[in-house]
């Protein structure tokens, strides 16, 4: 009986194993799961698909899926910027997380990843430079780490500043706050900000909050400034006997007796002869601080995210005298934001920063006056023990005035200098520059999957107040001019001769004031989906603007467009992107203030392909090309240019009314052209992307062409003479779009990682190379070596130097200057056309200008990382261009004050060796202008960076309160090589360039 019940139920089990099997597989499992990243951030519309199943959803605005699916089955999580994420579906899964390499980068309106972006787009992760670099500016030398930037983007005159999507200053943001910085150097990159943004943009993303728990970021320094170098002038002495030259030079007979400039040069009694330097230690200290902290706090949870920077700086000054002692520039700055998810379906964020800004200063300018007032002219300071003391008029003077310097010191002056920047800092009183910035942004994203799988909304309102004024304390003050006399070898001082009156009314000052305001506002539709996990659609319609107004302007800067952003790709191998916008400007007539600008960008992975998937050497290689057309008004330099403008004027040429009263008249200024239009900017760029030997090296470059086509500018030479004429001055030319401008040029950043032994290296090379050219211009130039057309758009033009006109009968037998007489000595000028005279018809093209437009900028960087030391070091050097020696420490003329180049002038004695032209008290209108005998190279490498850090280990640390702690030494600026370096160290009527030395701590509690 056992066996029969045994045997019936094996058999049964047998027959019911398919069944439990069927069950066994058919198991489910209702999954309700987060998807984040490594940060503990919510992952908004990723793809979660089960294959078994045959089912996918996507992730809501809190990160949450929820999935009814087999128990077991494999899931696989698909999200931009994290590529596919596998996991195993069980009763106990409560998050899946994203652990990527891949980054997300900041582009127009939307976030891509780093290995699909296209239309030369470079980005910096300012964290990971601050790690290994700190620096206070966010664009502080990203011209070594930064293809395509020096200065400017692609050679373009200007780029728009973004700050978490509104146009703000950049100097308003920390480095220490920013996430990430962008560059959109190319057109479909910057295409769907509008007309305002076709020159490049620059995007500062700042950081947010994170889930988990409250981190605190606290970093301070402590650094010196040092001056590079002092302009170098003559004293009294020596100043004093060229001068004599020069008025010989003139025809004039000398100044100053041999008495008095052996005086001034024993420097015996240096109140009588004074021989005054601005640039001593009596008024500069040789290094001055700056201090600056930062804390930043963040924290959160699914629901709200935080985020807070409080920073503090302060800086002192090189002066250390009088007033000027208490010179020094503070800042406060707060920011801080908020992410919060407010339901399964809409998130907001709220954003808040204020920068408040004092600058203490004094009412001088103590470096234009150092670079103007002659050493001989008087003494800043008066000796009262030097008065004689039955001067009973000069005591009396003394008791009443207010400023005793030290008590035994009075203001020095003359009639015809009874101020100077001294005396200024003593008793000229102080003056405060304050400046209030306030920012906020808003926005609300939605998720309107319920009405379209993949459809989202996001919205952004920023606003931004900055106002700014003067404070001062505006003191009158009296000088004093001693007469000496000598008795028995002793100087005295016989009498005081006073100017001005010493009045401190106490009144504070308020001036100028400035006011500004910026809205912007922006909506969009985004719309993304994935087909059978190989074709990826996305699309985004964008509404967007800002606006600016300024106090004492009339008209605000403007940018209104509509945007369309369509994007495919195929398996991450083939791109296809369209972006456009129409845009609208007030700066053309109301018929041609909208126009549409579009570009498109192709992409092809070809190490996706099959000759190249298996390859050993090349891991990733990307080709891509974009081309487009964006209209913008940034080269219409005014509103109502299409307008013909008349304007009053008074003058006496021309009267109805009784001709003893002043006669008015209106003059045209321009004539009128209603078919004035937008100017454009046409370009093709071709993009690379390479990554070999197992990311060993990285490289990425461009390629471009771009053409502005249309600039405007008021062109006589396409009209007859007639529509202008010089008396009355007036003027019926209207402004035309015919200019034509084109930018060629290529960009390169290469990176190179390799470990020897214990170190990490890793060396970074960044280029950028360009050319410009006048491609089209309205011109009638009777010679053709003076045509600007074809020429570089930034080009200097002067005339060809000959040498030193040697004597008389030189320049009888030389062609005549069109500048006034010359003599001996002055310089001597090539005839190009042959007319017997030389003037403007015989400038030539001499070079590019300006070391910042240099047209090749390459940068190097160094990184090697030994244990818990990092040590970085970065180098920028720019060529191909030229400077102009043309400011008053060269071109000295008049009552200038004489510097160390007039050493090696010409005199008959020095013909043969001298550099520098014959000294004049006149203009010297034939040697002081343009050519080539003043330019020079500016050619130069910078050592801009070097710094040492060091992390001390987690065994010498308390984790439970104190997880990370390092220091760090660096200095910046510290040193050029170049043939010309002591001209382009050199800051004249300014104050001086500096090296910086500076200690850092950071903690992370």
């Amino acid at each position: 009986m056992k066996q029969i019940t045994l045997k019936i139920i094996l058999c049964t089990l047998i027959a019911l194993l398919p069944v439990i099997s069927s069950a066994q597989t058919a198991t489910k499992i209702d999954l309700t799961t987060v998807v984040r990243t490594e940060q503990g951030l919510p992952v908004q519309g990723a793809i979660v698909r089960s294959e078994q199943d045959d089912i996918s959803t996507q992730t809501d605005s809190l990160g949450i899926f929820s999935l009814e699916v087999s128990s077991n089955a494999t899931l696989s999580v698909n999200t931009a910027g994290y590529g596919t994420k596998f996991a195993t579906a069980t009763p106990g899964l409560q998050e899946i997380v994203l652990d990527s390499d891949l980054e997300l980068v900041q582009v127009a309106y939307q976030k891509e990843e780093k290995e699909d972006l296209l239309g030369g787009i470079s980005y910096i992760n300012i964290p990971e430079l601050l790690d290994k670099n700190y620096i206070t500016y966010p664009l502080d030398n990203m011209e070594a780490l930064v293809p395509g930037f020096h200065g400017n983007l692609w050679g373009m005159n200007e780029y728009l500043v973004l700050i978490d999507g509104v146009p703000r200053d950049i100097g308003s943001v920390q480095p220490t706050a920013i996430d990430q910085i962008s560059f959109l150097k190319g057109v479909s990159a910057v295409a769907l900000y509008g007309s305002r943004a076709a020159k490049g943009a620059v995007l500062i993303t700042t950081k947010g909050g994170h889930i988990g728990e409250q981190t605190v970021d606290v970093r301070v320094n402590a650094g010196l400034f040092a001056p590079r170098s002092f302009p170098k002038y003559l004293g009294s002495a020596e100043y004093m006997t060229l001068y004599n030259e020069a008025r010989n030079n003139d025809g004039l007979g000398s100044l100053y007796s041999e008495e008095e400039i052996y005086h001034h040069s024993a420097g015996t009694n240096p109140y009588r002869y004074p021989n005054l330097d601005y640039y001593t230690d009596d008024y500069l200290q040789s290094t001055y601080s700056r201090y600056d902290g930062t804390m930043e706090i963040a924290g959160g949870n699914e629901v709200a995210r935080y985020y807070t920077n409080l920073g503090f700086m302060t800086e002192g000054s090189l002066l250390n005298f009088g007033e000027a002692e208490n010179n020094k520039n503070q800042r406060f700055n707060v920011r801080g934001n908020v992410d919060m998810n407010l339901n399964d379906n809409i998130s907001a964020h709220v954003d808040l920063a204020a920068i408040f800004t004092n600058n203490v200063g004094v009412n001088a300018d103590y470096w234009g006056g150092a670079a103007n007032l002659r050493p001989h002219r008087f003494t800043p300071f008066i000796p009262i023990s030097m008065i004689e003391e039955n001067d009973e008029a000069s005591w009396d003077l003394i008791e009443g005035t207010d400023n005793l310097i030290g008590g035994q010191y009075l203001l020095g002056g003359t009639q015809l200098d009874q101020s100077n920047p001294i005396a200024d800092i003593y008793a000229g009183g102080s003056n405060t520059y304050i400046s209030r910035q306030f920012q906020f942004n808003a926005g609300v994203d939605a998720d309107l999957q319920n009405l379209l799988k993949g459809l989202s909304f996001s919205s952004l309102f920023g606003i931004d107040y900055a106002t700014s004024y003067n404070q001062s304390f505006n003191n009158e003050y009296s000088v004093f001019e001693p007469s000496w006399t000598n008795y028995a070898g002793t100087d005295m001082i016989s009498s005081l001769t006073r100017y001005g009156q010493d009045i401190s009314s106490g009144d504070l000052n308020v001036s100028n004031s400035l006011y500004r305001q910026t809205l912007a506002f922006s909506g969009q539709l985004n719309y993304e989906t994935v087909i059978e996990d190989d074709h990826d659609f996305s699309a985004m319609l964008i509404a967007g603007g800002f606006q600016r107004s300024q106090s004492g302007v009339y008209h605000g800067v403007n940018n209104a467009n509509l945007g369309l952003h369509l994007g495919y790709d195929y398996k991450n191998k083939y791109y296809a992107q369209f972006s456009g916008a129409m845009i609208y400007s007030t700066r053309v007539p109301e018929d041609n203030r909208t126009a549409f600008s579009p570009t498109a960008s192709l992409g092809w992975r070809i190490s996706e392909e099959d000759f190249l998937a298996s390859s050993s050497v090349v891991d990733n290689l990307k080709l891509s090309v974009s081309a487009g057309i964006l209209h913008t008004d940034l080269d219409i330099s005014d509103y109502y240019l299409y307008e013909s403008i008349y304007t009053q004027t008074d003058g006496a040429w021309y009267g109805w009314a009784d001709l003893s009263a002043p006669a008015r008249s209106t003059d045209s200024r321009r004539g009128a052209n209603p078919n004035l239009t937008l100017p454009k900017r046409e370009e093709v760029s071709v993009g690379l992307d390479a990554s070999l030997f197992n990311n060993l090296l990285v490289l990425n470059g461009n390629v471009f062409v771009s053409k502005m086509t249309g600039l405007v500018d008021q062109l006589s030479v396409l009209y007859p003479s007639y529509f202008e004429t010089g008396y009355p001055n007036s003027s019926f030319i209207p402004y035309t779009n015919y200019n034509e401008d084109i930018r060629k040029g290529f960009d390169f950043g290469l990176t190179l990682q390799e470990r020897t032994g214990q170190v990490d290296w890793t060396v970074g090379l960044v280029g950028t190379y360009y050319t410009t050219e006048a491609s089209k211009r309205a011109e009638f130039f009777e010679n053709e070596y003076q045509n600007r057309q074809g020429r570089p758009v930034d080009a200097i033009w002067g005339l060809e130097s000959d040498g030193f006109f040697e004597s008389s009968d030189d320049i009888t037998n030389s062609p005549e200057s069109a500048f006034g007489e010359v003599q001996p000595g002055d310089i001597k000028y090539v005839d190009q056309n042959a007319d017997g005279l030389i003037n403007a018809q015989d400038e030539v093209y001499l070079g590019r200008g300006g070391w910042s437009g240099s047209p090749f900028t390459g940068g190097i960087n160094l990184t090697a990382k030994y244990k818990n030391f990092t040590f970085f070091a970065m180098g920028v050097g720019r060529s191909g261009a030229i400077g102009m020696k043309d400011n008053d420490y060269f071109w000295v003329n008049g009552q200038d004050k004489y510097s160390e180049v007039v050493r090696d002038r010409w005199t008959e004695a020095t013909m043969e060796t001298a550099t520098y032209p014959r000294l004049t008290t006149g203009g010297g209108n034939n040697n002081f202008r343009n050519s080539d005998f003043w330019e020079y190279s500016t050619n130069r490498f910078d050592l801009a960076r070097v710094q040492v850090s060091y992390t001390f280990p987690e065994t010498m640390i308390n984790g439970n309160f104190l997880q990370e702690f390092g220091v760090y030494v660096n200095g910046a600026n510290l040193l050029t090589i170049a043939s010309n370096k002591d001209i382009m160290e050199l800051n004249i009527g300014g104050a001086p360039q500096t090296r910086f030395f500076n200690v850092g701590v950071k903690a992370l509690f």
